[in-house]
């Protein structure tokens, strides 16, 4: 197959999706540089686990493949269905095998993705070279793998390692008490092979990382309790200290942790970090869930690490909610392949917005678009107090209904920086505490146009999944992966 780029019938063929980048002589998955990234070929297909646990449907998760292409007779629908063989896994975050981490090496091939089940524990392999349309699993990981060689349970996110190894990070032990830890997978047989971390050296709550190896460095951040977590958030679990607001410095030749960075209350359960993808630059963001800040982390002349926080998104006071104040709940976060944007997802408050990074201090709002949420106009929740908005925003609409039980959740960038694919399935025993209604109708997936000239977000009228017509039932959606590498899979060396 070589560099060649298939295409067949308009579609992708296998060797298009694993070698999207490869213009130049013996490259390997990915590509050479984040910007040439953005030149890319347009997304065509995409993937995203698919969740049965706590909806009350007796069935197990899938991967469901969406035809993302405006040209084609299928465009806006799910197109394939790979349903794993176990129930109640919990398909959270997924990665690949390869990435563009591995370019030099021509050997590697973008094909198999990762899925790890949240809660299960289990690790699911999915071949998406032979048939990039319809993916099959390739090879099944089971729980007493992670439990017995590495005394970790729960993976979450997975990135691929310039050394060929895939490495996972965790959020708890197999009791279902924390425990930050990771994983690391053979990148040829997906046998577990041990921890990555230094002996003893586990955090107390772990969940999302991101690396930068120029400056010899990971930073990870943390969740909570897996088994305090699993069926709901308890608020005064966060003020007895069962969910953190720490982050965690590697040294990543060593994988000795060097540095905890506490943001206190403001900081309080950091989620996704994200360096910026320029390899050279020593900096990035971490959202901040429950405080709902972004904090920018930056390398100090000193060498170590510090924080400083750069967004705020105030409380609304608020009648008819569970609480007198509700966060905005800041889920997941994204930059673009050129630094220049940041985007990240309101779940409560129900928006997505667009900042202007280019003054790295001092983050410029250019975009905000309202995709339900809580406290829009008509609701059960009046809000009483809003430092930033005039009135309540209008009710997410479509085909002529109030759509009650939907906000904007996981974020995906298209890696030219003009369609955000957004799905509103957090995670799902928060999603049946939160949005009921997700549950009986099921999550939903849009796309949002960018205007990346000057900043701006508006909804693509034209896409729309509504996972509450699946064949088995409605069903929670969650986190997009793109054949060729995207904004949060993709890592420079």
């Amino acid at each position: 197959m070589g560099d060649r780029l298939e295409v067949v019938k308009g579609h992708l063929s296998a060797g298009q999706v694993q070698q999207s980048c490869c213009s130049a002589s013996g490259c390997g998955p990915g590509y050479r540089t984040p910007l040439d990234a953005m030149k890319a070929p347009q997304e065509q297909i995409v993937y995203l686990p698919c969740i049965y646990r706590n909806t009350g449907i007796n069935r197990p998760d899938y991967v469901a493949t969406v035809d993302v292409d405006p040209k084609s007779p299928t465009y806006s629908k799910v197109i394939h269905r790979l349903e794993v063989p176990n129930l109640k896994d919990e398909l959270h975050h997924t990665g690949w095998n390869a990435c563009s981490s591995c370019f030099d090496d021509p050997s590697k091939r973008r094909n198999r993705l990762i899925c790890p089940g949240l809660i299960s524990s289990r690790i699911y392999v999915i071949d998406t070279g032979t048939n990039p349309r319809a993916p099959s699993i390739h090879k099944i990981v089971e729980p007493t793998e992670l439990y017995w060689k590495t005394g970790l349970a729960n993976p979450h996110t997975t990135h691929c390692l310039g050394s060929g190894e895939i490495m996972i990070s965790t959020i708890g032990d197999p009791s279902g008490n924390a425990k930050g830890g990771f994983v690391l997978l053979d990148g040829e047989t997906f046998e577990v092979k041990g921890n990555w971390e230094a002996p003893g050296d586990h955090t107390e709550f772990g969940y999302d990382f991101w690396y930068q190896p120029r400056h010899n460095v990971m930073i990870s951040t943390e969740w909570g309790h897996p088994k305090l977590l699993a069926y709901g958030f308890d608020p005064q679990h966060y003020a007895e200290g069962k969910y953190g607001q720490s982050l965690h410095v590697w040294d990543w030749t060593t994988h000795r942790r060097i540095q905890d960075i506490d943001l206190g209350p403001e900081g309080a359960i950091p989620l996704e970090i994200r360096f910026l993808h320029n390899p050279d630059e020593p900096q990035g963001y971490v959202g901040c869930a429950l405080s709902s800040n972004v904090f920018r982390f930056y390398k100090t002349p000193r060498g170590d690490w510090a924080t400083e926080k750069v967004i705020d998104i105030p409380n609304k006071k608020v009648e008819g909610w569970a609480l007198p104040e509700m966060p905005g709940l800041i889920t997941d976060i994204l930059i673009s392949m050129d630094d220049r944007f940041l985007y990240f997802s309101n779940w409560l408050h129900g928006d997505v917005r667009q900042y202007d990074i280019t003054d790295r201090r001092n983050p410029k709002l250019v975009g905000q678009l309202f995709l339900g949420g809580s406290i829009c106009k008509g609701g059960p929740v009046k809000v009483t107090h809003d430092p930033e908005l005039k009135q309540q925003p209008d009710p997410l609409v479509l085909n002529g209904r109030v759509k009650a039980g939907s906000a904007p959740q996981m974020l995906q960038l298209s890696l030219d920086g003009k369609r955000l694919y957004v799905t509103t399935s957090l995670y799902s025993g928060w999603d049946k505490q939160f949005y009921p209604d997700m549950i009986t109708e099921g999550s939903l997936m849009f796309i949002v146009d960018v205007n990346t000239d000057v900043g701006g977000l508006s909804l693509n009228q034209n896409f729309l999944v509504d996972f509450g017509q699946e064949p088995h039932g409605p069903v929670l959606a969650h986190e997009v992966r793109y054949p060729g590498g995207d904004c949060s899979s993709d890592i420079w060396l």
